[in-house]
């Protein structure tokens, strides 16, 4: 099994002969609802866990909640959890415990199986102070002169490796601001445990006074403290390369002085119809909202399937309800072809799946095999799916029409016949409402 490792910029093989395979991947801010970009992170270390458990080994996976809020250098005017209970006028933990429930719901309607644990940003503060020490103790972190402890970006030499920026190279701007009366010593510096100041609430003590703690810690201390040193498989997006990541690196490499990473994992963009997804832009697209459109979630992850991870996708309305149907024809053929439950291994599947996760060939492959009649099908669709995650062995629901569905059925193919289009048109609608699918073709209409 081989992925790309965004440090290396090569495929780097996984070790399966260990006896668990540890993941980490960068949980989500719970200050508002993932929209389905977000998500597409998730499903990815929910499909390498699923072909490392395909080979035989077992993962273990780690996925932080990020309950502080703390998204980038600016600590004081831009925490995330603060301005959202402001905007909802409620405690900042009572948004991070909704939003995060919100979360698990989003995961599970995505058959993306749970991670080994979920620890949260606020009860492993004493986790992050314990590692800050150290990182003070080895002379890679200082106290500033405003009480905020940073860690000294030029003693970490192999700093960039991860995305390619150099110290040397990074200008001092609106979120590394420096001068000669400057707290910080470099301008690249960044804030390990930031001094309170005037702010109350999510705050907590430490050596160095009340405070909390800075983006990046989160993620080297319970990578390190909950994985046991060591991470086989960082997972996240990629627009947490830089600096999150670099910074996450310097910070736990510092720590045991030597790569606390074996893998970098990054996963590419998310375009909705042509756009980046954005509250700016006005086209978040939250799974409920598909899911409220009558769309099986899973066809969003039909979606991302059909993508390769490392390129940017473009996801439309259209893709989404091609989906859902290509959803419905396989199970429905599941249903015809399956005479037992029996599994086949496609040696082209699993080459795909353990060759940077291609999940696009597989897709195309199964397409060949629906139309192969020399092959037990639904063996080798079950094969794969054991990581797509396609729910493709679901039972058909029967539905059973109504004396009012037919009654309103055959008053719109008469409307049909008499070319009483508007008539047509108002009967669709009420059969709609009542939980049908109606399509005309020149045999006439039909209906699911």
């Amino acid at each position: 099994m081989k992925l790309y490792d965004t440090q290396s910029r090569q495929l780097k093989e996984i070790d399966l002969t260990q006896e668990q395979v540890r993941m980490y991947c960068c949980g989500p801010t719970v200050y508002r609802d993932a929209h389905v970009g977000n998500l597409r992170t998730f499903l990815l270390s929910d499909l390498i866990a699923r072909v490392v458990r395909l080979n035989g080994s077992q993962p273990y996976l780690i996925q932080n909640i990020t309950d502080v809020g703390h998204m980038s250098e600016d600590l004081i005017n831009d925490d995330k959890m603060l301005s959202q209970a402001k905007l909802e006028k409620v405690d900042p933990f009572e948004i991070a415990r909704k939003y995060e429930a919100g979360f698990h719901l989003d995961l599970a309607a995505l058959n993306i199986e749970p991670a080994a644990a979920y620890p949260r940003a606020s009860e492993c503060i004493e986790m992050m102070l314990s590692l800050i020490k150290k990182l003070v103790d080895a002379d890679f972190a200082y106290l500033g002169s405003d009480g905020t402890v940073y860690f000294s970006a030029q003693k970490f030499a192999s700093y960039g490796a991860i995305s390619g920026n150099k110290l040397d190279s990074l200008k001092p701007g609106h979120r590394y601001e420096y001068s000669e009366e400057g707290a910080k010593r470099f301008h690249a510096d960044w804030a390990l445990w930031k001094a309170a100041g005037d702010r109350t609430e999510m705050v907590w003590d430490s050596p160095w006074g009340m405070g909390f703690p800075g983006w990046h810690i989160e993620c080297s201390a319970m990578s390190l403290e909950l994985l046991n040193g060591h991470v086989d498989i960082h997972v996240g997006g990629i627009d947490l390369r830089f600096p999150h990541h670099e910074n996450e690196r310097a910070q736990s490499n510092a720590l045991i002085n030597e790569e606390a990473v074996d893998l970098w994992v990054h996963g590419e963009h998310l375009l909705f119809e042509g756009r980046k997804m954005s509250k700016s832009s006005g086209n978040v697209v939250l799974l409920n909202d598909v899911i409220k459109s009558g769309i099986d979630p899973l066809a969003i992850r039909l979606c991302f399937l059909e993508n390769k991870y490392r390129s940017q996708m473009n996801l439309t309305w259209n893709s989404i309800e091609a989906a859902h149907e290509t959803l419905k024809r396989w199970r429905l053929k599941m249903a015809q072809w399956s005479t037992d439950s029996s599994i086949t291994v496609d040696t082209e599947i699993k080459e795909a799946f353990n060759t940077d996760l291609d999940t696009s060939r597989v897709i195309l492959r199964l397409r060949e095999i629906e139309k192969d009649d020399t092959v037990n099908k639904a063996s080798v669709f079950r094969y794969a799916d054991q990581v797509l995650g396609l729910d493709l062995d679901r039972p058909i629901e029967a539905r059973v029409l109504t004396d009012q569905m037919k009654v309103l059925l055959n008053k719109r193919a008469t409307a049909r016949n008499e070319k009483r289009w508007a008539d047509s048109d108002q009967l669709r609608l009420e059969l709609e409402n009542l939980g049908l699918e109606i399509k005309d073709t020149p045999e006439g209409q039909v209906w699911s």
